[in-house]
């Protein structure tokens, strides 16, 4: 029987640097057959000429230009055109290690049980340093996405192979520009998705200054977590996740944070929207007082300056 196809969408918006070592990798697999889609996401430097020109030199290449929309919605782009069996996601700047789809695909054609599989995903940071142990927490066993993904996104986005089935039914990337990732594979863990860990090295993460954004808490950027956030609760609702569980509690926490942060950027309604979705995760926690007591001075002072002086309060506690 022929192997089934695994199909690569490398979303790319001026990375031309990167581009060609990342479809390297893909094409230094050793798993056989492979097709690999770039979503061109508006690039203005010399990306769009580089994929244009892989595609003439490779039958297993096509290129999707589009506007650009961000990596969500590139992601998505790709997804449509795809037609393997299996899916990978590869950010334009990282790399997969050789053995990944035959040691994946491998795993998740004897547990058909199992929708994903990931591996041990390791770090490389500006200036060539390189994490010797497992980035994240791609190095434990993790039996399903949920409830471990609803306190942190916990591997990359080179990690995971995904059955093109589930993603079809977990549906489109959203239009987010800031943990869209997130989000998206919460949809995906709400759908009760158990993991295969093939326990081997699988891909590499590679850090650059450019690349660090998650400092930026700009009114878009929080606007846009403020989104993902809510959504990401709503999928844990779904999967039945209870208040009580340690990484709902932890997630109720993050909520609150991040609704104080909005406040503080003038965002008065996401930050009321997230501190009721906090106050609601929390459950019957011991933290109530402290809700009702930041709900009195809110409502009292305005939901912006009481973010601004609990940011001040929280930034003066470190």
């Amino acid at each position: 029987m022929q192997p089934p196809l695994v199909s690569t969408i490398i979303p790319v918006f001026n990375r031309a640097a990167m581009l060609r070592e990342a479809v390297a990798s893909v094409f230094a697999q050793t798993y056989r057959p492979i097709e690999l889609v770039i979503v061109d996401d508006g690039s203005t430097d010399d990306s769009v000429a580089i994929a244009d020109a892989l595609a003439t030199q490779h039958d297993c290449i096509r290129v999707v230009h589009r506007t650009n929309g961000g990596a969500g919605l590139a992601r998505e782009a790709g997804r449509l055109a795809a037609q393997g069996e299996f899916i990978q996601y590869l950010d334009s700047d990282d790399l997969l290690l050789p053995q990944k789809f035959a040691i994946q695909v491998a795993g998740l054609r004897e547990h058909p049980e199992c929708g994903v599989a990931y591996g041990r995903t390791r770090a490389r940071f500006a200036g060539g340093t390189m994490t010797d142990a497992p980035w994240k927490r791609t190095g434990e066993q993790i039996e399903t996405m949920f409830p471990a993904m609803l306190a942190s996104r916990w591997w990359d986005t080179s990690t995971p192979l995904y059955r093109a089935e589930l993603l079809r039914r977990a549906g489109p990337w959203t239009d987010l520009r800031r943990e869209e990732d997130w989000e998206y594979d919460c949809r995906v863990a709400a759908l009760g998705v158990r993991l295969f860990d093939c326990e081997a090295w699988v891909s590499e993460t590679r850090f650059t200054a450019e690349t660090q954004l998650s400092r930026d808490r700009s009114p878009a950027v929080l606007r846009d977590r403020a989104k993902a956030h809510a959504l990401i609760l709503g999928h844990a609702r779904r999967a039945a996740i209870p208040a009580d569980a340690p990484e709902m509690k932890h997630f109720s926490r993050e909520l609150f944070l991040l609704a104080r942060q909005c406040g503080a950027a003038g965002l008065d309604d996401e930050s009321c929207m997230l501190f009721e979705l906090a106050r609601d995760a929390s459950g019957a926690s011991r933290d109530r007082m402290q809700f009702r007591v930041y709900e009195r001075l809110a409502r009292t002072f305005g939901w912006s300056r009481i973010g601004k002086l609990s940011c001040l309060s929280d930034r003066l506690r470190w």
